[in-house]
């Protein structure tokens, strides 16, 4: 991609965040990520109904009248984008593959952030790790990120979901949000991983896909490329047979997808590349 091109898509990027964060996305985020805990703001002359525990004792003694301590929330937080960058996120028959999707999400998820002061970094993965962005504040560090996965070309082709997770737990010594973008298809058992990151992470799985991974159109005979192993085969769509069959299996396959994340006490959203992610998004804020 050019270097004119790649910024105009940047800035198009950004322009369509950051209204959507203001519009749309305001409070929502705020409400549905909380801080880690709560910090001292200030003493204050005790008030009917204050709680006795958070008496400060030394004030009050020195005043003589009760004095007590008022705490607020350390808002502060650390966000982290796993975003998958193998080739089958590449794909796309609607609006926009499953890679541009995931670079509109990141970018309103971080400009969501940066509105709450809170750090972003990011992680690139397929079967190993491409490309990791230390956490950081401010615009320039996000619009960074977009800019990085706009233009990144990945090594690797398959997807390893085992070690993104696993890479994850290791880099991030505290507890952040982690939003784990990917179409989740990997014929590895990650399920231990996941289970492990959600317990140290506050994890959130954003499973994308294209509805022609879900339904076949009636156009006869096709030839379809999975991108990732180069496995390629004939489908005629035109049998009804053949158009039940494959829709049947990527519902099964999302089923057993939901009942990991649901096992494993993980927020997720499936979101389609022939839908607007607004909505999905708001639906997953609003249940947290």
């Amino acid at each position: 991609m050019e270097t004119n091109e790649l910024l105009r898509r940047v800035r198009r990027i950004e322009i369509k965040s950051k209204r959507l964060t203001n519009n749309v996305f305001a409070g929502e985020y705020h409400s549905a990520f909380k801080g880690q805990g709560m910090s001292f703001a200030e003493v204050r002359e005790y008030q009917m109904g204050d709680d006795v525990r958070n008496i400060d004792w030394n004030v009050t003694a020195r005043l003589g009248r009760p004095h007590v301590k008022v705490f607020e929330e350390e808002r502060e937080l650390t966000v982290m984008l796993l975003i998958d960058v193998s080739a089958s996120l590449d794909f796309g028959t609607s609006h926009a593959t499953m890679r541009d999707m995931a670079s509109e999400i990141a970018a309103t998820i971080s400009f969501s952030a940066l509105q709450n002061n809170d750090k972003v970094g990011a992680i690139f993965f397929s079967d190993k790790i491409e490309k990791f962005i230390p956490p950081q504040k401010g615009r320039k560090h996000i619009l960074l990120i977009i800019r990085e996965l706009l233009a990144f070309k990945a090594e690797r082709k398959k997807t390893d979901l085992k070690q993104a997770l696993e890479y994850l737990s290791r880099v991030m010594k505290k507890k952040c949000i982690a939003f784990l973008m990917s179409d989740f298809l990997d014929a590895n058992d990650y399920s231990h991983a996941l289970r492990l990151a959600s317990k140290k992470h506050d994890l959130v799985a954003l499973n994308l896909y294209d509805r022609r991974m879900s339904d076949l159109p009636d156009v006869g005979l096709i030839k379809v490329f999975d991108a990732e192993t180069g496995y390629e085969q004939y489908l005629d769509t035109s049998s009804k047979n053949v158009r039940k069959l494959h829709h049947e299996n990527f519902v099964k396959s999302e089923e057993m997808q939901k009942d990991l994340f649901r096992r494993s006490g993980i927020d997720y959203a499936s979101i389609g590349t022939h839908e607007d992610y607004v909505k999905p998004l708001i639906n997953l804020f609003a249940k947290r």
